[in-house]
């Protein structure tokens, strides 16, 4: 048996302790041989790939991005993609893929293994958590952390100057890296995809956190709209996938502060800081058993699935229903952190 292994769509930590964890057992407990494709769907699109053995995973486990590299190709909108795919896979004698990704990764993943019969097994991927079927997915635990010692930093600056801080941190449709590290941080408001807010009200919070002589922290994350408008973007470019880039949210709800309050205020964008370095422990932990996982489902001959955490327990669920829908924030989970608000 060989499989082949690749990780596609945005970086982050943990993507290599996953790699490890599936060469490692693969190698030491069935015998399999292993080959990694270069960037994620290019490498089996244009025939990228290296071999991938117990020394070359070796010490890998700390560290953050991903040994493969990484990109946002969607091999089904290319010419011939996946007969190229096939050829490829063929090329290599590949006969099963494990693919590391989120949503975007995992759905062609899900093309090629039910519609066109290429065996898959997915492994979930995604700073944003926002994967349904999965408790959590590792990254998550990492961008969390490192967005609330910002948030911690950024406290005692904004209260030196008495200005309000905007930081805007990652989540395109789902709020849980705003809703955990502005909770966690001890910010004054927190803006979320989910819920549309009201400039006013935003306003009122800042407004109220100053007559309390501390300097306000405004939580957002890069999805979120106000009430009465669109959605704040950096320019009009989409991805293979059909996203735009996102990113301005912040620096537009500072200037509006500004305007409507009297205060200054200024913004912070985490940006990729949120994707990189080294991994937390939690995410080691979690991405080294979706990694066992994942390979235990290949030797099962179990393909179309992507492994998942329930409570403590991985388990086995259909990759196309795991990428059917998004997880995103309980308005009633999002209500109970408004008592600290203003």
């Amino acid at each position: 048996m060989r499989v082949g292994v690749l990780t596609g769509g945005g970086d982050c930590p943990g993507l290599n302790a996953v790699i490890r964890a599936i060469v490692r057992k693969g190698v030491q407990e069935y015998g399999y041989d292993f080959i990694g494709f270069r960037d994620g769907w290019r490498g089996p699109l244009e025939g990228e790939a290296v071999p991938l053995s117990i020394p070359a995973v070796r010490g890998i486990l700390p560290r953050g991005g991903t040994i493969l590299g990484s990109s946002r190709t969607n091999p089904l909108k290319a010419e011939h993609g996946v007969r190229r795919i096939r050829d490829n896979l063929a090329k290599y004698e590949v006969d099963s893929l494990v693919t590391i990704g989120g949503e975007d990764t995992l759905g062609v993943a899900a093309t090629l293994s039910d519609e066109y019969g290429i065996p898959c097994v997915g492994v979930p991927k995604t700073i944003d958590n926002d994967l349904s079927a999965t408790d959590y997915t590792f990254g998550f635990d990492t961008a969390v952390g490192i967005a609330t010692e910002a948030i911690d930093r950024l406290h005692t600056t904004a209260e030196s100057h008495m200005r309000v801080l905007v930081v805007e941190v990652m989540g395109r449709h789902a709020g849980w890296i705003a809703l955990h590290s502005g909770l966690a941080g001890g910010a004054n408001v927190i803006l979320i995809p989910e819920q549309r807010f009201d400039i006013e009200q935003v306003c009122a919070w800042v407004t109220s956190r100053f007559r309390a002589s501390y300097a306000p922290i405004v939580v957002v994350a890069e999805g979120a709209m106000p009430a009465e408008g669109a959605l704040i973007l950096k320019d009009e470019s989409h991805d293979s996938f059909g996203h735009v880039r996102l990113s301005g949210v912040g620096e537009w709800l500072a200037k509006e502060i500004e305007r409507r309050t009297g205060k200054e205020a200024r913004t912070t964008v985490l940006g990729h800081v949120q994707r990189g370095g080294t991994p937390s422990a939690f995410d080691r932990w979690l991405a080294t058993r979706f990694g066992l996982h994942a390979i235990e489902a290949v030797r099962d001959g179990d393909f179309g699935v992507m492994v998942a955490l329930r409570g403590t327990d991985i388990v086995r669920v259909p990759i196309a229903e795991a990428t059917a829908r998004l997880k995103t924030v309980d308005p009633a989970l999002y209500a109970e952190v408004g008592v600290f608000f203003g």
